[in-house]
């Protein structure tokens, strides 16, 4: 629940899309809401500057992309694409489009040269748990805008960051990149310690989005965006690591005493952030509902 300053007078409790509502009419207003040591302006928080039918405010996105987010748990996010603007999007996440608008199918990413280069990004792509081609869908329409929606693949939401806002870099999960302007590179991230890839909870490889422009993101359940300070250390489960400005140091650290990390129930390994940087947490991460819908199948069938 949220809690908002304006004014001077506190307003609340609220949920989410109620917040949203409020900040929508009180932009400037200050937030807080347990776990947080003190009021924050709204406009740090992306969850509470988008909703139903809401566009992200310009003051926290420099950005010339039209978009609105749609949904609480069930979210899509259409964009409106202006005459012959293009987005990109992980093939199958589409689920409506004007006329206008004529999808085609591009190898490998955005930065991708040649035909060698293209096989390149295609083959960094596949390592990083992506298929090799990616959709960019294109409004050829020479005077009127037109729409595209997307929507992620499973139960949570979707996360929209403007690169140019966080030094035109940020380092996500595998598979959690939904779509973003065309102008984005999609590459792989490797680790730099050995041991931090071979048990960090995503596998050797992340994703690494570069560009000056807006990208979606995927994250299981609820979100929790969290500005770290110099030299300040965040530790949690590797699998709810939804992603992190590049700024932000990624390790691993093991869970306590052996008795702790095989009886604890948390996994062998924390991850370990240390700032400065934003870090983003998904608080289901989509692995985690798959082992509990599978444990029940099991269950029942005996």
């Amino acid at each position: 629940m949220w809690f908002c300053l304006s004014g001077n007078q506190k307003y609340g409790p609220f949920s989410t899309e109620d917040a949203v509502k409020f900040i929508g009419k009180n932009p400037d207003c200050l937030v807080w809401r347990e776990g947080m040591t003190d009021w924050a302006p709204a406009s740090k928080f992306a969850v509470l500057n988008s909703n139903v039918g809401n566009s992200f405010p310009a003051t926290t996105f420099r950005s010339d992309l039209s978009f609105k987010l749609y949904g609480d748990d069930l979210q899509y996010v259409e964009i409106t694409l202006a005459p012959q603007e293009s987005v990109i999007a992980e093939p199958g996440s589409m689920i409506f489009k004007d006329d206008p608008v004529i999808l085609e199918a591009m190898l490998g990413g955005h930065g991708d040269k040649g035909f060698f280069g293209r096989m390149m990004g295609a083959g960094k792509r596949i390592l990083s748990g992506e298929r090799a081609f990616l959709s960019v869908f294109t409004n050829t329409s020479q005077s009127g805008a037109a729409r595209v929606a997307f929507a992620a693949p499973y139960p949570g939401k979707i996360i929209p960051v403007s690169l140019s806002s966080l030094g035109g870099e940020i380092i996500c999960q595998r598979d959690s990149f939904l779509c973003a302007e065309s102008h984005i590179d999609i590459d792989i991230y490797f680790q730099k310690k050995i041991l931090t890839g071979l048990f960090g909870g995503a596998g050797f490889i992340m994703q690494r989005l570069t560009g000056d422009g807006v990208v979606f993101i995927n994250a299981g359940g609820a979100i929790a965006e969290i500005e770290l300070d110099d030299d300040e250390i965040l530790q949690t489960d590797v699998g709810c690591l939804a992603a992190f400005e590049s700024s932000v140091d990624f390790d691993i650290e093991g869970a306590g005493s052996l008795k702790s990390q095989f009886f604890g129930g948390s996994g062998v390994f924390f991850a370990s952030l240390k700032g400065p940087g934003k870090v983003w947490i998904q608080s289901l991460p989509f692995t985690r509902l798959v082992r509990k819908v599978a444990s029940n199948i099991v269950i029942r069938q005996k």
